[in-house]
């Protein structure tokens, strides 16, 4: 039968075709309790690899024949020895290239929209992370706006598009996954822009991105205005992109609210985030495009699998911007939270530059899922 791989790129092209997939995870209970491959039409099987050291013939009648099947770990090894037991079983049999660790990393660029004078907006899916980063391209220039620590894909993917990096911008002091701004900053000779309410700590130098402030990008002018709208981080900053495209950072996604307490601060910023989902946002334009940094179910993937909605659609449907009782907002946001991000101290203070973890401790540092928002 046949045996062989599967990238997380195949994957990814399943979720968003929402393809059947059943996926046989051998990692411990707890770890895919945490955190796994989600797919609509996924179905799924958690055993872990170590009680299948002896065989895979006790759990035969368990996987279906008449659909593909994927065996899945944390780095590749276990799936490929659970995998090669499998096919020898007479099924056919993919495991996943890289393991989770794979997974976690890998980034599907989507266009979102054309803009003026040739233009082109496009979002970096982070399929198994929930991370969403984005790109302004024109005219031989490009804009990175969230960028995650695998920087290759966003040089290679300008590179290939004929533009030359100028500007690279964090919406705020990310907590949850590692930025590339300041590497891809120091490697192309872009200025890097951060919030300074959020950068007082930071080892390295920056430009204050501050309210009313434009960043052009190419010979079409092309302005990215930041709107001041704390409540996730004291400094969370928002971009209009030609009045038609709200970036919003950790502040809104489609399906929920950021969170205010990953620098412990929940109590003093709930007020700010009330302020700027009830008050900046309700001034702006019902029909901006909201593209948010992050997404929390996969539910929330348009059918080109992007993750994006209008502004007026979610003050009509999303439950975080419907609270008229302030107390009741204050409850939900200060009592109601997730666990907080897998090393999230650890994570602010390499984005402050503080400290310098190597690679593949950085990859533990952001294993396992999105836990920014609130629902």
């Amino acid at each position: 039968m046949t045996f062989k791989a599967m990238t997380s790129k195949e994957v990814t092209k399943k979720v968003i075709n929402k393809e059947k997939l059943f996926v046989l995870d051998v990692r411990n209970e707890s770890d895919f309790q945490d955190w796994k491959i989600e797919g609509e039409n996924f179905h799924y099987l958690n055993i872990p690899y170590f009680e299948l050291l002896d065989g895979v013939e006790e759990i035969l009648d368990r996987i279906p024949a008449d659909q593909e099947i994927l065996v899945v770990c944390a780095k590749e090894g276990s799936s490929v020895m659970v995998g090669e037991m499998l096919s020898d079983a007479g099924l056919d049999v993919s495991y996943l290239q890289g393991g989770m660790k794979a997974w976690s990393e890998h980034l599907e660029p989507v266009k979102v929209g054309n803009l003026k004078g040739g233009g082109e907006l496009y979002q970096f899916v982070r399929i198994g992370k929930g991370c969403l980063s984005y790109m302004v391209l024109s005219s031989g220039e490009a804009a990175l706006i969230d960028a995650t620590r695998m920087t290759d894909i966003y040089l290679d993917f300008a590179q290939s598009m004929n533009a030359k990096i100028t500007h690279v911008l964090d919406t705020h002091l990310h907590a949850d996954h590692i930025s590339g701004g300041r590497t891809i900053a120091d490697k192309t000779g872009a200025t890097y822009w951060l919030p300074p309410k959020d950068a007082t700590e930071v080892t390295f130098s920056y430009e204050p991105l501050e309210g009313g402030q434009d960043v052009t990008i190419g010979e079409t002018k092309i302005n990215i205005h930041s709107l001041y709208s704390p409540g996730h981080t004291i400094g969370s900053t928002s971009f209009v992109v030609e009045e038609r495209f709200l970036l919003s950072g950790d502040i809104l996604f489609i399906d929920s609210i950021g969170r205010p307490d990953l620098a412990g601060l929940a109590e003093d910023w709930v007020g700010d985030l009330r302020e700027s989902l009830y008050k900046r946002y309700r001034e702006l334009s019902e029909e901006l495009i909201v593209l948010p940094a992050h997404f929390m179910i996969i539910d929330e993937l348009n059918e080109d699998g992007s993750v994006a909605e209008k502004l007026g659609t979610l003050f009509a449907k999303n439950h975080g911007l419907n609270i008229e009782d302030e107390n009741e907002f204050r409850k939900l946001v200060t009592e109601n939270l997730p666990p907080q991000p897998n090393a999230y101290q650890e994570i602010r203070e390499t984005n402050m530059g503080k400290i310098n973890p190597d690679t593949e401790k950085q990859r533990e540092m952001e294993i396992g899922p999105n836990r920014c928002a609130v629902r």
